[in-house]
């Protein structure tokens, strides 16, 4: 890194969706669409070459601000997260069921979940905070316990899962569920959505 010294960082070329899909953005206009007039946001084009995704993914990292980026060589592409730096899906391992990040990581532990007022389920894991992908909710809530081994959805139902700790499989610690707006999750999770808003905002 020491031969390029001054390759300046990318910002507005790439976002992450709630999906887990790595977006590229040809114009440089990955910006959250609150920030934006209406239509001027791109959705992007999605990176479907293998192995770049798997090389993006090897290489996808956090600066001490909390913005999340791929290093590209000597160079940081900072990424717009559309929901959260990581989006976990739930894998079989033979009997027992796996959290994995979009990234391919295994998740060891939870320290803290969240679910918002959009019904969107978040986990603060050793990986970093993640969302849980949308296709893959309905079968976490119906594994996720609380601490008496009752289910967390009839505790849902009943209004009386705030601060509960509630365990995803027996080998995993317990960990407390909050309730939060969607729009305080970046700052509670801390992770920066859009780290191109900082090279535009006076």
């Amino acid at each position: 890194m020491a031969r390029w010294p001054d390759v300046p960082d990318v910002y507005g070329w790439l976002s992450l969706s709630e999906r887990g899909e790595w977006r590229l953005h040809p114009q440089g206009d990955a910006l959250l669409p609150e920030h934006c007039a209406a239509g001027a946001v791109s959705p992007g084009e999605a990176i479907t070459s293998p192995t770049i995704v798997q090389f993006m993914n090897r290489n996808y990292a956090v600066d001490g601000a909390g913005q999340w980026y791929f290093q590209n060589g000597p160079q940081r592409v900072y990424v717009r997260l559309d929901a959260a730096p990581h989006i976990l899906r739930t894998v079989r391992d033979g009997a027992a069921s796996q959290l994995r990040t979009h990234t391919g990581q295994d998740v060891a532990s939870i320290s803290a979940w969240w679910l918002d007022d959009t019904g969107k389920l978040y986990a603060l894991t050793d990986v970093g905070p993640a969302l849980v992908s949308g296709r893959d909710l309905a079968d976490l809530l119906a594994q996720l316990h609380l601490a008496d081994g009752s289910p967390l959805l009839d505790a849902l139902e009943r209004d009386s899962a705030e601060g509960q700790l509630i365990q995803w499989g027996k080998q995993n610690a317990a960990a407390p569920l909050r309730f939060c707006a969607a729009s305080e999750l970046a700052s509670i999770l801390g992770f920066v959505p859009c780290p191109a808003l900082s090279r535009i905002t006076p």
